[in-house]
């Protein structure tokens, strides 16, 4: 299982670029748009593993949703701003993961925002807590993707 220290695994990254949606009257990304950039990171993230949110409900009928998130902004991202968002799984749970995200200003690496998430696997119809399936686990587990 894949646990704080194993800081070995590499984290998934996903580009993106601020638009005009994203800001404010001052051209400065509104706080609550940084939730979009992580969620977009974490969907392409497990997409890259071919696991996506629609096909694990249909395969499998569950869904990985939000428990908990902690967010510490840094300093602002920009109007035209490139992004990497980042996506780093610290645990993993038998019906849970903790993720690590970052969002990055592309040009120069400066970290603008840091997350701490928590990412429960659910029934999709009963939304109450599963067990990630052995196989989804062992994807989460063994991926290498950058």
């Amino acid at each position: 299982m894949i646990d704080a220290a194993d800081h070995a695994q590499p984290a998934f990254r996903w580009r993106t670029r601020v638009y005009w949606e994203d800001t404010d009257a001052g051209g400065v990304v509104y706080h609550a748009g940084y939730l979009r950039f992580l969620e977009r990171a974490r969907t392409e993230w497990m997409r890259a593993m071919a696991m996506g949110q629609d096909a694990l409900r249909r395969s499998h009928g569950i869904v990985f949703v939000v428990r908990e998130l902690s967010i510490a902004y840094d300093k602002p991202a920009r109007l035209d701003d490139e992004l990497d968002s980042t996506v780093r799984v610290m645990r993993l749970r038998s019906a849970s993961l903790d993720i690590a995200q970052d969002v990055l200003r592309a040009a120069d690496g400066v970290t603008l925002a840091r997350a701490q998430v928590r990412i429960a696997c659910v029934d999709a119809e009963a939304f109450a807590p599963r067990r990630i399936p052995a196989n989804i686990a062992d994807l989460i587990q063994g991926n290498d993707l950058q």
